[in-house]
């Protein structure tokens, strides 16, 4: 069991109130409701929770559990060889600022709570996953622990976002909420499973989405 300032830490990480930026992308949801179907709480959550499952733990979730390790083991070239994927694998100018972005402003908080920040992230652009994973590794959480973390982050951002966008209820956006955190645990353990060959972000739909977003008439969400 984490110590209770480790699971404090830990909610601390998974907080949609972080100053990183997670609440203004919507990472696909604003243009599915346009362009892919989702106009209910029902077809938000079967695209949430596929979503979980078909791109989120085959990808970033897979490697960040793989960066907690890497972090704690001081592998700087292992860190860099996975940031390096998550840069490679945004198939459009909206994902790629996301992870771009909330990487930087992740690593500004950090500064304000771990004194060797800027040594360590000199020369290294550091994107989202690799960031969160290093303020996990910093924890006594164990990985799969740090990896429910960035899960239930991710979740509950996905979720303000398909409020927003549908638009849905509170607690419409509370039981699609209750339906992501039931599935995390099998995502984590799946994820951490992966090895770097089975690790990966294709989604085309998603992908095709994200750049429709860009040119998307009325948006709420960054592009």
């Amino acid at each position: 069991m984490p110590t209770p300032h480790s699971l404090l830490q830990l909610i601390w990480l998974a907080s949609p109130a972080l100053p990183v930026g997670g609440f203004s992308y919507s990472e696909g949801v604003e243009a599915a409701v346009e362009w892919a179907g989702i106009h209910s709480e029902a077809s938000a959550t079967e695209w949430l929770s596929d979503q979980l499952h078909l791109s989120f733990a085959r990808g970033d979730l897979a490697l960040a559990a793989q960066a907690i390790t890497a972090w704690r083991a001081n592998d700087a070239q292992r860190i860099r060889t996975l940031n390096d994927w998550v840069l490679h694998t945004r198939e459009s100018a909206e994902f790629f600022l996301q992870t771009e972005q909330m990487g930087r402003s992740f690593v500004e908080w950090l500064k304000l709570h771990h004194a060797d920040t800027a040594e360590v992230f000199a020369g290294l652009p550091a994107t989202y996953p690799v960031a969160f994973a290093f303020a996990a590794s910093r924890t006594e959480a164990t990985v799969q622990d740090g990896c429910l973390a960035f899960a239930f982050g991710w979740a509950e951002n996905m979720v303000a976002a398909a409020v927003k966008a549908v638009p849905l209820g509170q607690s419409a956006g509370q039981r699609i909420l209750a339906r992501l955190a039931n599935e995390i645990p099998a995502a984590v353990d799946r994820a951490m499973q992966l090895s770097d060959d089975d690790r990966q972000a294709f989604a085309p739909l998603l992908a095709v989405l994200s750049a429709r977003h860009e040119t998307q008439y009325s948006r709420l969400f960054r592009s």
